[in-house]
């Protein structure tokens, strides 16, 4: 999944740009996540976190999350491209990865959490020594996603 810093007044059209434009719209830092099912993985983001999907596919999203740009990638995207090989035939994928919400209220995704079937809260809502309140919950790739706010 590539993640690029959108300004927060970004005339992109993310429902509308193709993907030679997209690409090219990217900047800083990219995150792109590889999935087996995008429609479960837009569900799961959507339903917990609030995210907007752009032109979501069986093969690939647009993520929003505030000002920030990312995408999901489903498998088959990936046949000529060698981290494929390097993918474990089951989950968790993202052992090692923590990909942290700053702007998400904890409390509220880990409720809107237990309604989703493919996420599994790791951690309650914890108030921590960093100063963040903080949760863990996966989703049904095995990815961290770790909403945090100043506590």
């Amino acid at each position: 999944m590539q993640m690029a810093t959108a300004l927060p007044n970004d005339p992109t059209d993310y429902d509308r740009i193709d993907a030679d434009g997209f690409g090219r719209s990217l900047r800083g830092i990219g995150l792109n996540l590889l999935v087996r099912d995008v429609g479960a993985s837009c569900d799961f983001l959507i339903a917990v976190f609030g995210m907007t999907a752009h032109q979501p596919t069986a093969d690939f999203a647009i993520l929003r999350y505030g000002d920030q740009v990312f995408q999901i990638h489903s498998d088959g995207t990936y046949h000529a491209n060698p981290l494929l090989g390097l993918l474990p035939d089951a989950p968790p994928r993202g052992a090692g990865i923590e990909i942290r919400l700053y702007d998400s209220d904890p409390d509220a995704a880990v409720a809107r959490a237990g309604a989703v079937p493919q996420a599994t809260v790791l951690q309650a809502p914890t108030d921590k020594p960093h100063g963040l309140r903080e949760a863990y919950i996966l989703d049904g790739d095995g990815y961290a996603w770790v909403p945090s706010r100043p506590r």
